[in-house]
């Protein structure tokens, strides 16, 4: 039942517009698998080629750490609604932070949020579909909006601080470079 595809078509663009919530999962070589649930409006789909979302301050930075040393990286979207469809991106995934060069290449293709933190970006290796028969169906409420307003509440100034004291270093003490 799953399909492979070398690249993104125009039709599972427009599914992943739709969704509301994705996962991405990295591993180190050794260590803990991470896989995040993410929402919010922060994923895009730059071409065929390459998908990103803008990654917003969290408890940990696992993916930054992951990344860092091997690339390697995995992106899924699965409908919850009453067509079933599960979608996964496969692929090589890097880090880019407001210091790098690359930043103002990227970062327009993002709304602005307060706690941003770095943006991921997925070159595809390939696309994989899948039937999501066994995925319950949900009905989407609204975007929980608790990490923006913790954000705005810490400030810039407390968002660096908490950089600096929880989203250097993995679970598994490998560096995230994120203020390096």
């Amino acid at each position: 039942m799953s399909k492979f595809y070398p690249n993104l078509t125009p039709e599972l663009m427009q599914f992943i517009e739709e969704q509301k919530i994705f996962f991405t999962a990295t591993a180190p070589t050794e260590g803990r698998i991470n896989l995040s649930p993410k929402g919010i409006d922060t994923f895009r789909c730059l071409d065929e080629q390459t998908v990103g979302y803008l990654d917003l301050t969290g408890s940990g930075n696992e993916t930054s750490a992951h990344l860092e040393e091997n690339g390697r990286m995995t992106i899924m979207f699965c409908s919850f609604s009453d067509k079933p469809l599960i979608l996964r991106l496969y692929g090589n995934g890097r880090v880019i932070r407001p210091r790098d060069e690359a930043w103002d290449n990227f970062s327009g293709y993002f709304s602005s949020f307060h706690g941003q933190r770095q943006i991921i970006l997925l070159t595809l290796n390939s696309v994989q579909t899948s039937c999501g028969f066994g995925v319950p169906i949900y009905e989407y409420q609204e975007t929980r909006e608790l990490l923006m307003e913790w954000a705005e509440k810490k400030g810039k100034n407390g968002i660096y601080d908490y950089w600096a004291k929880k989203n250097q270093q993995s679970i598994d003490g490998l560096p995230t470079k994120l203020l390096s």
